[in-house]
């Protein structure tokens, strides 16, 4: 089972870091239609519209990845003082309540828009040759099927953590700075940064 979860892990992240390749693209474009814009007079009227579906596409696809990792903003003013089994009721209760039905919607309504946009071949409207809507429009259903699979996964570890008292583990990847264990990693110790501090205290006195 654990082999399981941490495999739709691996996927939601895969799918994260690939479409996460769009921000590079679209730094690069917005950097290129201001240089075009406004050095070279030359404004381009479908830049916007294609800017904000990359950033739609981005936003939607990273849905399952943050999921993953547990990185999606909660109120952790009590949540974080709870046992890992209270926790794990609250979230279990939150995921049927909302997240699944939220979910099912947003898979279920974005696959009828995809399929009406790619019927009627549909284009932005911004322009007489705007820029087509409909490869924008599949991502709703396929970002819904992704958020989907990983919130059962989660609802998984719910019920294990009930079980067990502890949250299984998660796949690894790349984490904030831990200050912990870059003092590990560089052999600095808590006395050697205090000594530290009272050289420098003491070399700023006798100025």
């Amino acid at each position: 089972m654990q082999n399981l979860l941490l495999f739709i892990d691996k996927v939601s992240t895969w799918v994260g870091q690939f479409f996460s390749w769009l921000i590079l693209l679209l730094t690069l474009m917005i950097s290129w239609e201001v240089f075009s814009r406004y050095f070279l007079d030359n404004p381009h009227a479908w830049a916007f519209d294609v800017m904000s579906m990359m950033y739609g596409s981005l936003f939607m696809m990273a849905g399952a990845y943050t999921l993953s990792k547990n990185g999606h903003v909660r109120g952790d003013v009590l949540y974080g003082f709870f046992p890992p089994r209270l926790q794990a009721w609250f979230d279990l209760i939150l995921y049927f309540l909302f997240f699944i039905p939220g979910v099912f919607a947003l898979a279920y309504a974005g696959y009828g828009f995809a399929a009406d946009s790619w019927a009627i071949n549909e284009h932005s409207n911004i322009t007489a040759d705007g820029p087509p809507v409909y490869p924008f429009k599949t991502i709703l259903p396929i970002a819904g099927f992704f958020l989907l699979a990983q919130g059962l996964v989660e609802i998984v570890r719910c019920i294990v953590c009930i079980k067990q008292g502890e949250w299984p583990k998660r796949g690894d990847d790349v984490d904030e700075v831990d200050v912990a264990k870059l003092k590990e990693m560089v052999n600095v110790k808590d006395e050697d940064i205090a000594k530290l501090d009272a050289l420098l205290t003491a070399g700023k006195g006798s100025k």
